[in-house]
């Protein structure tokens, strides 16, 4: 048997809180939100109900309702995303903002957000979003600057054998287009650049590392880069680029010294902590840690179990003197995946780690092989996430060539380096931030894969060597938690409406007391519903997050009130009177019944005349 070495990693998201967004509400919302400014200096985490501390005036104009609760308000809650795009360099004309903005509002629709791998069947959520474009010319002296640097590079750079496209650091344009982005400062969206600094003396694309292709080792080229701050930048004169899946499969390519690198733990922590110091992924007070724990094959009868049932075969077919069958193999993530969660609780014992009673747990369990082949999961992937945990595994073989190409060959997968892909998976089962290939389209019911993206500062995908995390990232692990937090107060705010109604509505079922109680009470949900989208949209993600955990107080004494209000209903047996004896219809009936009596009784004198004439 193999010896294998099975690694935890336990990331600890503690005192995790949710966050709302939507709309501003017109009904007195210049004392209310006055008053509710002052609350999130004094209450920053929400901790306290605000509506406790309500001066009675603000009371009195909540109870005051415009518009009955009603779930196609909540329903109606859409976050606004402004994006600013500059146009750069002489080829853009004085009639390109509009004709582009004409494009992107014909091009472009208001939608709800869609879900890839939802925990129910329905992949939206009841939140919706639209892009607000704001397009225009950039100076003329940004374009000079830009085109200034890259003609510098492109004269020094040497042309390269293995590809036509001259390889430029990105970072000698990033750098220029982030002065440009901090002269901005502050910004409430995301700025675009798109750069067309016309024809140069040679074809060139962006370089996102270090070096050059080798036949060993391909360097994928692009023309795009998302920076660390809200901005990314499009190079509409590089390339043509191509980068992508590839039309054959797999391969083996040994070395012979063995690659000890790859999997150095304490860098995968410094990615994620150095943005949590710098003030991203994580929202109000919640924290992050990270702790280890090594258990050794001669401890562990369940590794050698779950990798000996997750290990599957596959062939292919190759052609060398003549067409030769290899067989492969490769683990079942999802066998794998379940063993694991079956076989929890040994884990926990034999690496040794206490139970948490607080925060959120994600285990990674990473597998370091003592095996000579190849063995992937599911034939393409060194690390997998799940909604509660994410593997990873490799083997003593450092690379293959995978089912992806760009420029022209094919991209090398370094089988050993692991930092990367378990940067992708984390950021995938703890927040829940998609992989920049993937997509939920309501159009075609499924998910779609696109490419375009997958390259530059990115830690998803084949085509880069970079594990930070862009703007997109960051915004979107804090995003997510946000809108999933605003979608369970949207959800349950309904299921609240649809209780009253069953019970014959508000106005039935609550004392007069209790439904102005009511009343006030959903207004302020709904107003600070509104309140949260708006700082969504802002990207003021503390503050949308204040709101959502001050909404949370409304919409428990809204569950309270109508809880108590359904306690206190009892049935009743209304007694009618009976009804009047219908002496009329009596009296017909007997005065019929009485003439056909006598008709049959003196049928023969009534009709002998008849029978005279026969």
């Amino acid at each position: 048997m193999p010896t294998i070495t099975t690694i935890v990693l336990l990331l600890f998201l503690l005192s995790t809180t949710l966050v709302t967004t939507t709309t501003s509400a017109p009904i007195f919302k210049f004392g209310l939100e006055s008053f509710l400014t002052q609350q999130s200096r004094l209450d920053p985490q929400a901790s306290n109900d605000s509506f406790l501390s309500l001066p009675s005036s603000l009371k009195k104009s909540l109870s005051l309702a415009s518009q009955p609760p009603s779930a196609s308000s909540l329903l109606s809650l859409q976050l606004s995303v402004p994006v600013t795009v500059k146009l750069v360099g002489s080829s853009f004309s004085s009639s390109s903002p509009s004709l582009l903005s004409s494009f992107l509002s014909a091009a472009l629709s208001s939608d709800q957000f869609q879900i890839i791998t939802p925990f129910s069947n329905q992949h939206h959520l009841a939140l919706s979003h639209s892009l607000h474009f704001d397009v225009s010319l950039s100076s003329s002296s940004l374009s000079s600057h830009l085109s200034e640097s890259l003609g510098s590079e492109l004269s020094k750079t040497p042309s390269s054998l293995r590809s036509p496209l001259l390889s430029v650091p990105y970072s000698a344009i990033d750098q220029i287009i982030k002065q440009d982005f901090e002269r901005e400062k502050p910004v409430e969206g995301i700025y675009v650049y798109l750069l067309n600094l016309g024809s140069q003396s040679k074809p060139y694309a962006y370089n996102y590392g270090f070096g050059e292709s080798s036949p060993g080792f391909t360097k994928c080229l692009g023309s795009i880069w998302t920076g660390k701050d809200r901005y990314l930048w499009i190079d509409l004169a590089a390339g043509p680029v191509d980068y992508g899946p590839a039309l054959s499969g797999d391969g083996v390519l040994p070395r012979d010294s063995k690659d000890s690198n790859g999997l150095d733990l304490k860098s995968i922590e410094r990615t994620f902590m150095d943005e949590v110091n710098d003030g991203g992924l994580l929202l109000g007070d919640q924290s992050l840690s990270f702790k280890q724990y090594e258990v050794r094959f001669a401890e562990c009868s369940i590794c050698s179990f779950a990798i000996s049932r997750s290990i599957t075969s596959y062939t292919s077919r190759y052609l060398f003197d003549n067409y030769t069958l290899i067989v492969s193999e490769y683990l079942d993530s999802k066998r794998l995946h379940q063993i694991l969660s079956e076989s929890s609780e040994e884990f926990r014992r034999l690496a040794r780690f206490p139970e948490e009673d607080f925060g959120r747990v994600l285990p990674v369990y990473v597998f370091d092989l003592d095996y000579s082949s190849i063995l992937l999961l599911d034939r393409y992937h060194q690390s997998v996430a799940f909604k509660d945990m994410v593997i990873a595994v490799r083997t003593k073989n450092t690379q293959t060539v995978s089912d992806y190409s760009c420029n022209g060959r094919h991209v090398f997968t370094q089988t050993r380096e692991l930092e990367r892909p378990l940067v992708g998976s984390i950021l995938q089962s703890m927040w829940g931030v998609s992989p920049t290939h993937l997509l939920w389209s309501p159009r075609h019911n499924n998910t779609l894969v696109d490419y375009t993206w997958s390259i530059g500062q990115t830690p998803f995908g084949p085509f880069s060597e970079i594990s930070s995390l862009s703007f997109v990232q960051k915004d979107a692990a804090r995003r997510n938690v946000l809108l999933t937090s605003l979608n369970y107060s949207i959800t349950s705010a309904i299921d609240v409406l649809e209780s009253i109604a069953a019970h014959g509505g508000d106005r039935k079922l609550l004392k007069q007391n209790q439904h102005t109680e009511f009343i006030k009470r959903w207004n302020l949900f709904k107003y600070k519903l509104d309140k949260a989208v708006s700082a969504l949209a802002h990207l003021d993600f503390e503050m949308a997050l204040y709101f959502l955990r001050s909404s949370d107080h409304d919409l428990y004494a809204i569950h309270s009130l109508v809880y108590h209000a359904s306690q206190e209903l009892e049935a009743s047996l209304v007694c009618f009177k009976d009804p009047p004896f219908p002496w009329a219809s009596v009296l017909m009936s007997a005065v019929v019944l009485f003439a056909l009596i006598y008709v049959y009784a003196k049928r023969d004198t009534l009709f002998s005349n008849k029978r005279k004439q026969f």
